[in-house]
């Protein structure tokens, strides 16, 4: 896995996130995955749940992505004077971890998913999919591929043991002896993540 020991592929189910306060405490947040599972993280995979307009906590060193994932959604207002519209169904935007800035709710809460990685360990990009009948992707040794269900379900064939995937669930690609293949049929959306190690992406 980047940024870790190498881990076979692996299925992660929503009911098992970790649910945890912001790290400025102004809300709450569901972890999906952080790697290594240390403070000292390379990457992070979140679901953040916002009730009231609020700051965002500064993670120095850090890039994110955000992609709004349920609610009407959110005005990001940053110190400099920018500001961007999450918007359904999926807007997203990326930004510097340290850029300061306030969510401001638009008529009602919001729920996130936030990617973040660790500027020069790592790189990440992200895609939004629709699902309609098979997807394949090819992992390469030293990457990891993301799958997180935003609607509908679907299911792993072959020998790779994940078997299905329901909507807020999430995957966790990798194969560190070779290019794998995975198989992915269904119905539905899907975020896709691909992580690499910083130059490679």
């Amino acid at each position: 896995m980047t940024g870790a020991s190498p881990r076979s592929s692996f299925l992660l189910r929503a009911e098992d996130y970790r649910r945890m306060r912001w790290k400025n405490g102004a809300g709450w947040t569901s972890e999906i995955l952080r790697v290594p599972d240390a403070d000292d993280w390379h990457w992070r995979l979140s679901i953040a749940e916002v009730e009231t307009d609020a700051p965002f906590s500064a993670f120095p060193g850090v890039e994110r992505e955000l992609v709004l994932l349920g609610g009407n959604g959110m005005r990001l207002r940053f110190d400099d004077g920018a500001t961007h519209e999450l918007l359904p169904p999926h807007d997203a935007l990326r930004f510097s971890g340290e850029r300061p800035l306030v969510g401001e709710l638009i008529d009602g809460p919001s729920r996130d998913f936030n990617v973040m990685w660790k500027r020069g360990e790592v790189e990440a990009r992200l895609w939004r999919r629709p699902l309609v009948g098979a997807m394949v992707l090819f992992v390469d040794p030293g990457e990891t591929w993301v799958v997180h269900m935003l609607a509908g379900q679907a299911h792993f064939s072959g020998d790779c043991g994940l078997g299905g995937i329901e909507r807020g669930d999430t995957a966790i690609l990798q194969d560190e002896a070779g290019r794998a293949r995975f198989a992915l049929s269904g119905a539905g959306e899907a975020l896709l993540i691909r992580i690499t190690k910083a130059g490679e992406i």
